[in-house]
């Protein structure tokens, strides 16, 4: 029998929201800065954030109404996003199928608000939609950020397809909704894709340009380097891996700490690429800006818990070095720097994960998706930085020339 690892395991559980039915990979999303959306398979979408209540600070998971989502529909994605400056709302995007008996017919609505004073009221939001009947059946719907020819900055939607393509969806301002367009035209990379992509990724680097990456359901991995102001392909690199690819996901080699200035924070010297696949090891692909994916590092055991569906690279220790979290159908979260850290395990399989504040207090939780519902996370006191651990207690120290005052 393998023992566990010896480094103890830094959460706390705060809460657990059950759902009325089961979600997917897909299936969870950030929503404004302190909210999250989960959707489940039968049509049901549940927003969850805190709340104070009776002076106390508690979870809240209240199901919200959108509207055009049959009662028998299936939701297979959902993501959501906050406009880019100078514009204004979040948008929610929502992906399902319905089945109207001799055939499924699968939508995309996409939610948004242009009242003025409502941009960024959920509830109002989820009666604005914009219905879209698809021709293919969806699987991730994801946002990214791309340049516009003015010099300005907006965000869009992407989503894969099984019809080996990846759809683009961006806003018509002058119309109050958005639109379809050819993919090509921001997106040169991702046109004439090798197969079904199941995920896909995107990063903003210097100089204008982005590293793009997709995961394919025949095992391919994509990646390539553009430039942003063409757009123009610099450099593509391929890999192919034996089964479908689960999650790619791009993050800077090394982080001295949390950014808190835009001259301080990150020190990039370049950009890392993690891949998970459904039966092999999960692979680390080093400085792929400069070497592409000649120089890979293979997480130990990380096939040893069934597929891997998820995945996450935060600095969960505080020590400027970040750790890669992955999420199993085989119940265990792992936690990875260098080696195998710690793992924990759960009642069902995992199938999101998303690190954010919550709480409104400077400390960031993490939300784990599972099969059965959303578990929210906390780091333990004892392993927070000094400083931080102690802001909850209302410890106060005033320093003069004279003495400390506590």
């Amino acid at each position: 029998v393998r023992e566990l690892p010896v480094e103890p395991y830094p959460f706390v559980e705060d809460s657990f929201s059950r759902f009325p039915s089961q979600s997917n990979m897909y299936g969870l999303c950030q929503a404004g800065e302190q909210e999250l959306l989960a959707a489940t398979l039968k049509g049901k979408v549940v927003c969850f954030r805190y709340q104070e209540l009776q002076q106390k600070v508690r979870p809240v998971a209240k199901e919200v109404q959108f509207t055009y989502i049959p009662v028998d529909a299936e939701i297979v994605s959902i993501d959501a996003f906050i406009k880019s400056p100078p514009k204004r709302g979040l948008v929610v995007g929502i992906t399902f199928i319905k089945d109207s008996g001799d055939k499924a017919t699968p939508f995309l609505n996409i939610y948004c608000d242009y009242e003025p004073g409502s941009e960024f009221n959920l509830e109002s939001i989820a009666q604005s939609c914009l219905n879209l009947e698809l021709q293919f059946t969806p699987f991730q719907l994801y946002h990214t950020e791309v340049q516009c020819d003015d010099g300005g900055k907006e965000t869009v939607f992407l989503l894969c397809g099984h019809d080996q393509r990846i759809h683009l969806y961006k806003e018509n301002a002058s119309l109050h909704q958005f639109e379809e367009q050819p993919v090509e035209r921001l997106f040169p990379e991702l046109e004439q894709l090798p197969s079904n992509v199941l995920w896909l990724d995107m990063l903003s680097t210097d100089e204008g340009r982005r590293l793009s990456a997709f995961g394919c359901q025949s095992g391919c991995v994509g990646l390539a380097l553009v430039d942003q102001t063409g757009p123009e392909i610099l450099q593509s690199w391929r890999v192919h891996f034996d089964s479908p690819i689960s999650t790619v996901l791009l993050f800077p080699l090394s982080c001295k700490s949390e950014p808190t200035t835009k001259t301080e924070g990150e020190e990039m010297s370049g950009y890392n690429l993690l891949v998970t696949s459904t039966i092999e090891l999960t692979v680390v692909y080093r400085d792929v800006q400069d070497h592409g994916l000649a120089h890979s590092t293979c997480l130990a055991e990380s096939d040893q818990w069934d597929a891997v569906l998820c995945a996450l690279v935060i600095d969960l220790d505080f020590d400027g070095q970040k750790e890669v979290l992955l999420g199993t159908y085989g119940q265990e979260l792992l936690c990875y720097k260098y080696q195998l850290q710690w793992r924990r395990s759960f009642k069902s399989p995992l199938l999101s994960i998303i690190y954010l504040d919550l709480t409104g207090d400077g400390m960031k939780e993490l939300a784990v998706l599972t099969l059965k519902g959303l578990h929210i996370l906390q780091v333990h006191t004892k392993h927070m930085p000094w400083p931080l651990a102690y802001t909850n207690k209302m410890l106060i120290i005033v320093i003069n020339t004279n003495n400390i005052t506590l």
